[in-house]
């Protein structure tokens, strides 16, 4: 071998350098050659590449061992976790077909789940048993509800849970308050009460009102039903079609009872003001609630049984505040109306759902005691909670008006109801209202209209018995606004003598500043507000709420709750 194949050899950039067992072998062959030369001591030349070499080698040979060992326990850790896996799969499987196959002959009323789920069990017996019950009465017809359902799911939860046993039978005992239930349900469905003898309608030619006959009702036999349907699904038919046991009910009151026992139960009167086109309001409102009958459980609305009081229908402008400020509106009044009304609804033992405070203190009703409306916005309601039909009896004349409610008594005989409404507090009245009066001198004031104060009252419903208050307890609080003074004074430094002229220039040659009022109207009236000497006696408002559809008030004078008499017979009123 030539020195140069054996530097090639060992030196080079060989595969064999790459290799660890041919190096050992060239290793081998170098000693080889040495001791062919006679043992002399050979050491070839070497650059920097091949000093690098065995250390470049053993590098690499390290890495690659990591390497191995490295992918060695990847695939060790990923046989591990499959065959964990696998395991817990074989698990999972092993348990679910212990817990949901049944493995030995079962039956429920003789129906087989063997080998079945415990749905699919659940599924195999609802097909099988093919429930459907029900009852019928003429042409009604009511599915009653699957009664096994929870007694197939506790026998399929004992049958799944433990060892089982090869028969099992659906417990059927014990489902009476079910099926009580269930038979309720359909004699509030189907039952139909008797209808007394009681009043129908009124006659607005005689001023009488009209009475209707009494009428038998039905009522389903829900004892006997109950044990009809028990005793089927004791037999297992539960396909059958089951009658349903009605008897019939007589009414409670005849038409000729009815006129005997129909009394005024509830009354009060108010007395209105001298303005005719507010009495006029009244008087229409009045009539569109005369004769009206509200049958038992029907809720009563004051701007429904009225409607829109517009001038098409005859309302006539009247004074009436809107926002505080005193307007002419068409209606203006009926709030007198809806208070005159709650009262005697009240005194009748009716049960109101609706009812409004005014914005200011009225006049014809004790303060606490009213009722305001306006069209499209508050109401007065109340329910006719009275198990017959109540009739709304009117009258006006003489500017009295008198407002009763005819209906067989709802209090017990001897318990009679009244409103007492004390004041508990006292409010500040608004900042006072200035005019210019360039007739006074200046720094002097005169208060032409005093101020009113607010106020805020509680309301109590007193019940007595045989005359002995027997309880008064709280019934509603009202809040009412305070009205501002008007008060005169010049602050213009300039007098105008009170014989000049209106619209005279002074000698000073100033103009009258003073704002002009419509003709007619004296100092300090608003345009479209009624003149002092004509406006009725004590005008209140109504309590504004959304001004577009408020309806304004006007109020009367305070009538004395001892005129709340009853009269024994209603069509005297």
């Amino acid at each position: 071998m030539s020195q140069e194949d054996n530097r090639q050899k060992n030196g080079g950039r060989s595969n064999s350098s790459r290799n660890g067992s041919k190096r050992n072998t060239q290793n081998s062959g170098r000693r080889t050659s040495q001791s062919y030369r006679g043992g002399s001591s050979y050491q070839p030349r070497r650059g920097k590449k091949r000093r690098r070499g065995p250390q470049y080698g053993i590098t690499k040979i390290l890495l690659a061992a990591v390497f191995a060992v490295a992918s060695v326990i990847s695939v060790m850790a990923a046989v591990k976790y499959i065959g964990g896996h696998k395991t817990k799969e074989t698990d999972v499987n092993s348990t679910t077909v212990s817990d949901t196959q049944l493995k030995k002959e079962v039956r429920v009323d003789g129906i087989s789940i063997t080998g079945l789920s415990k749905t699919e069990a659940r599924k195999t017996i609802d097909q099988s048993l093919d429930w459907g019950m029900n009852v019928t009465y003429q042409d009604k017809t009511y599915e009653l509800k699957n009664f096994l359902d929870s007694r197939i799911d506790t026998l399929l939860k004992e049958i799944y849970s433990k060892d089982t046993k090869e028969e099992y039978t659906i417990d059927t005992d014990g489902m009476d308050d079910e099926v009580k239930a269930e038979v309720k349900a359909i004699a509030q469905k189907w039952d139909v009460p008797a209808k007394n003898g009681s009043i129908s309608g009124f006659d607005k030619s005689t001023g009488t009102f009209v009475y209707s006959g009494e009428e038998k009702g039905i009522a389903v036999d829900q004892d006997q039903l109950t044990g009809d349907i028990l005793e089927q699904i004791k037999a297992k038919n539960y396909k059958a079609a089951i009658p349903a046991a009605v008897k019939e009910t007589d009414p409670e009151i005849t038409k000729e009872q009815a006129k005997e026992l129909y009394q005024v139960i509830g009354t009060y009167s108010t007395t209105t003001t001298a303005n005719s086109d507010r009495n006029k309001n009244i008087e229409l409102a009045s009539i569109a609630l005369n004769g009206l009958i509200l049958q038992p459980g029907e809720e009563f609305s004051f701007n429904k049984a009225t409607g829109e009081r517009s001038s098409e229908k005859g309302y006539r402008p009247a004074g009436a505040y809107l926002n505080g400020v005193l307007i002419e509106e068409p209606g203006g009044g009926v709030c007198q109306v809806s208070s005159t009304l709650y009262n005697a609804v009240v005194f009748a033992g009716l049960t109101t759902t609706e009812r409004h405070a005014h914005s200011y203190e009225p006049s014809y009703v004790t303060p606490g005691e009213d009722a305001m409306v306006s069209f499209g916005g508050p109401d007065m309601k109340f329910i006719n909670n009275s198990s017959s039909a109540i009739a709304i009896r009117t009258s006006f004349s003489d500017r009295k008006l008198k407002i009763s409610v005819v209906g067989i008594p709802i209090l017990e005989k001897g318990v009679t109801l009244s409103m007492t409404s004390q004041k508990t507090t006292e409010l500040d009245a608004p900042e006072p209202i200035y005019e210019e009066d360039q007739t006074m001198q200046p720094g002097e004031e005169k208060v032409i209209k005093q101020e009113t104060k607010g106020s805020r009252w509680v309301t109590n419903l007193v019940t007595k018995k045989d005359g002995k208050v027997v309880s008064d307890e709280f019934f509603h609080n009202s809040t009412y606004r305070g009205k501002s003074a008007t008060i005169k004074r010049n602050t213009s430094g300039v007098v105008i003598p009170a014989t000049d002229p209106a619209g005279s220039v002074p000698e000073n040659n100033q103009p009258n500043t003073q704002a002009s009022s419509p003709a007619g109207y004296g100092p300090g009236v608003n345009a479209g507000e009624t003149p002092a000497q004509t406006q009725p006696a004590q005008t209140q408002p109504a309590q504004t709420q959304n001004n577009a559809a408020t309806q304004p008030e006007t109020e009367g004078t305070t009538e004395d709750n001892s005129q709340n008499v009853i009269p024994p017979n209603p069509m005297n009123q």
